[in-house]
């Protein structure tokens, strides 16, 4: 399977954890790996499956690397039906009201322009016991097994 991990972070985790991500797939699929700020809205392809893996910042904002892809999501407008994605969100639950909002906004963001999301929202919290790898590996498993049946059904 064609998998683009796409990461939006503000201080490195969620680059981090992608790449983690992208060395655990790799085996098994092609997987590149990109920083949303790098990423065209126009090169979304219906024939690949995205993860997204995403931080919050500030007041439950998008992290810094992700807000120049959000806005040129506005400015495109794309028509992303047919692209399937599934998400990862990195937080802290210390910011209750602003818990992993970042991830939530960009899924929302997805999906306003007509994506399908995969699975439920996954997210980490830095102030828990568990490790991002150890919630975001079976995940990204999970994830890749959904987009599989999907991609060869649309087929």
């Amino acid at each position: 399977m064609n998998i683009t991990l796409l990461y939006g972070t503000e201080t490195g985790n969620a680059e981090m954890l992608a790449e983690d991500i992208q060395s655990e797939l790799e085996s098994g699929h092609e997987v590149d790996c990109q920083n949303l700020e790098d990423f065209d809205p126009g090169d979304f392809d219906r024939d690949a499956f995205y993860l997204l893996v995403c931080s919050t910042y500030g007041d439950g904002e998008l992290p810094a690397s992700a807000q120049p892809f959000a806005e040129a999501m506005a400015a495109a407008a794309p028509d992303l039906s047919g692209v399937h994605f599934a998400i990862f969100g990195l937080g802290d639950s210390e910011y209750d009201e602003t818990f992993n909002q970042g991830s939530g906004k960009l899924a929302e963001l997805l999906v306003s322009y007509g994506a399908t999301q995969l699975g439920e929202r996954i997210v980490h919290d830095a102030s828990g016991d568990d490790l991002a790898e150890d919630l975001a590996f079976p995940w990204a498993e999970a994830a890749v097994a959904i987009a599989a049946e999907k991609l060869s059904e649309a087929a």
